[in-house]
């Protein structure tokens, strides 16, 4: 949920799910939805990076940035990915936040906090198991990156269209 709509309402339905299960005590649901939402920004900014050839300028400096607002668990920087290729980019960012979120489930990771990205990990105890939740958030976004990079097309390849 929180990758397909990069900051939209599914997102943000899935984020306020998270969070209100802290008043209960309840934190590896969290740990889930920041960990899931860090992938697509930060897979974004990696495929810039793994598929350079494929992408222009602008689109390898967006990837800078998007790189960063996914480690401040913003999502919303991979939108301008999304908005020129959805057919490719929503996929390639589901599969790995999708993979990030169970895998944070699966270690039992808890989150004690409700935002923060990476910066979280500077708060004593916030997040448990530090390292092994940041090697969720790592193998989502290298499935995203590679996957992206895989899928994209190069600039210089254009649709054939027919004539009527």
């Amino acid at each position: 949920m929180m990758c397909f709509d990069l900051g939209g309402p599914v997102n943000k339905a899935a984020y306020t799910f998270g969070v209100g299960l802290l008043a209960s005590q309840t934190y590896t649901p969290m740990a889930a939805v920041m960990a899931a939402g860090m992938v697509p920004a930060m897979g974004m900014g990696l495929a810039t990076v793994l598929a350079r050839s494929k992408f222009n300028m602008q689109e390898r400096e967006a990837g800078k940035a998007s790189f960063v607002l996914g480690l401040c668990f913003i999502s919303e920087g991979a939108i301008p990915f999304a908005a020129r290729d959805p057919m490719r980019v929503i996929p390639a960012c589901m599969v790995g936040g999708a993979l990030t979120g169970a895998l944070s489930m699966l270690i039992g990771a808890k989150l004690m906090a409700p935002h923060g990205g990476i910066f979280v990990l500077f708060i004593p105890n916030a997040i448990t198991p530090a390292l092994l939740y940041l090697g969720t958030i790592a193998v989502g976004t290298v499935v995203t990156g590679v996957l992206y990079a895989a899928l994209k097309q190069s600039e210089s390849v254009q649709p054939v269209t027919q004539n009527a």
